[in-house]
C-alpha cells in the first residue's frame, strides 16, 4: 500500500476512533479536538470534517457543534459549502439506516413521539414538501429526524433534495456564528475581541441572518401546522 493510500486508512481509522470516543466520554470536548486537528491538515480536512460529521449523525452526536466549528475553522462560505454537503450526507446515512437496518429501531424509539407520528402520516400525503418543512424549523432534532423518516414512505430522491434545500438556512446562521469566535478555542466560549467596526459589520450580518432565519422559521411552522391539521 502506498503512502497516500496509509494516511488515508490512518485517517479515517482516527476519525471511527473519535467518535466512538466522544460516544462515551465528553462528546462536546471530544469533537472539538477533532476539530483542531482537522484544522491543521488544509484540503484534506474538507474530506476528514464531512467524514466526522456523517460519522457524528449516525451515532446520534451533537452536529450543532461540528457546524459552529466549520465557521471557526474553513469560514462562513466555506463552512456553509462544507456543512451543507456534510450534514446532507449524514442526514441520509441516517436514513439508509433507519430504512434498511435499524428500522425496528426507530420504530420503538418515535413510538412514543406523537409529533413523529404526525409527520408519519403527513409524509403519506405530501412527502417531500413536509420533509423540506420540518428541515426548515429549528424545532425538529435533526439526529432522530433524519432515522424517523427513513421508516416513512417518502423516497430517498425527495428527501435528500428536500433536506439539503431547507437546512440551508439554518447551516447559515450556525456557521455564520461559529465564525464569529475568530478561533476553535473561543467556539462557545463567549465573543471574541474584535474592533468597533468589525463588531458592527458581524453584528449587522448576524441580525440580517437572524431575521431571515426567523422569517422562514416562522413560515414553515404555519404551513407545518396547517398541513398536519388537514
Amino acid at each position: 500500500m502506498r503512502m497516500s493510500g496509509r494516511r488515508r486508512v490512518l485517517g479515517v481509522l482516527l476519525i471511527v476512533g473519535v467518535l466512538i470516543l466522544a460516544t462515551y466520554v465528553n462528546a462536546q470536548a471530544v469533537l472539538k479536538s477533532a476539530l483542531g486537528w482537522i484544522q491543521g491538515l488544509g484540503p484534506l480536512g474538507w474530506v476528514a470534517f464531512i467524514l466526522l460529521y456523517v460519522a457524528a449523525a449516525v451515532l446520534l452526536l451533537p452536529a450543532v457543534l461540528l457546524t459552529l466549528g466549520a465557521g471557526a475553522v474553513f469560514g462562513v462560505a466555506k463552512g456553509w459549502l462544507i456543512v451543507s454537503v456534510a450534514a446532507t450526507l449524514g442526514a441520509t446515512a441516517a436514513f439508509l439506516v433507519g430504512r434498511y437496518v435499524a428500522r425496528g429501531w426507530v420504530a420503538r424509539r418515535i413510538q412514543g413521539h406523537p409529533t413523529f407520528l404526525a409527520i408519519d402520516e403527513a409524509v403519506a400525503r405530501e412527502g417531500w414538501k413536509i420533509v423540506g418543512l420540518t428541515r426548515l424549523s429549528p424545532a425538529f432534532p435533526f439526529n432522530l429526524l433524519n432515522y424517523a423518516y427513513g421508516i416513512t414512505r417518502v423516497s430517498l430522491r425527495h428527501y435528500i433534495v428536500a433536506s439539503w434545500i431547507g437546512m440551508m438556512p439554518g447551516t447559515l446562521l450556525y456557521v455564520y456564528l461559529g465564525s464569529l469566535a475568530g478561533d476553535l478555542a473561543k467556539v462557545g466560549a463567549g465573543p471574541p475581541t474584535r474592533t468597533a467596526v468589525e463588531w458592527t459589520l458581524c453584528i449587522v450580518g448576524l441580525l440580517a441572518t437572524v431575521a431571515v432565519t426567523v422569517l422562514v422559521t416562522r413560515m414553515a411552522r404555519r404551513a407545518l401546522r396547517h398541513r398536519m391539521a388537514t
